[in-house]
């Protein structure tokens, strides 16, 4: 039986369904990609934020919270990324409870390297094909992962403004 609600977007919902799946299976567990450190998904994108925020010098629930995780859960995967030299802690003189996280020279380089690894292995090859693509098409997808991740992710059934294309 074919379900003809997917209309013309069949292929693209299928495929959009298959990297989420591809994704989920593989986003605690830890990669080397030959690299001298592991890291899984979750704990890069904790490393990616703190490395473009450093100057914010937020405490650990507003970095969590920015990356929509649970306050558990950005916790667990700093304290496994300390655990491995990447990441220090340390409080703020003004708030003891107030948690800051910042990434080591180790982490630094670590990042990099693994960074470099997952370039080829994993976004060399799309990014060559997205480098065809006209940006405003490629707004328009983002605006689609957005959709997609939002109401996916938590449920909601209404879209923020700003994340909404104007379509003429």
């Amino acid at each position: 039986m074919k379900l003809e609600w997917l209309g013309e977007y069949r292929e693209f919902t299928e495929k959009l369904i298959k990297f989420g799946n591809a994704y989920a299976a593989m986003y605690k567990n830890e990669n080397d990609y030959a690299c001298e450190v592991k890291f899984s998904s979750t704990q890069l994108q904790v490393m990616e934020y703190i490395l473009e925020n450093e100057e914010r010098h937020q405490n650990m629930a507003e970095m969590a919270s920015r990356l929509a995780m649970s306050p558990s859960a950005f916790s667990k995967n700093v304290t496994k990324m300390v655990a491995k030299g990447m990441l220090e802690k340390y409080h703020t003189s003004r708030n003891k409870k107030d948690v800051i996280v910042q990434v080591t020279e180790f982490g630094r380089k670590a990042y990099r390297e693994y960074v470099a690894c997952v370039y080829e292995v994993s976004f060399k090859d799309m990014f060559k094909i997205m480098d065809n693509i006209p940006k405003e098409y490629i707004d328009m997808f983002c605006q689609v992962l957005d959709i997609a991740a939002t109401r996916w992710g938590t449920g909601r059934h209404e879209l923020p403004e700003e994340i909404l294309i104007k379509i003429e």
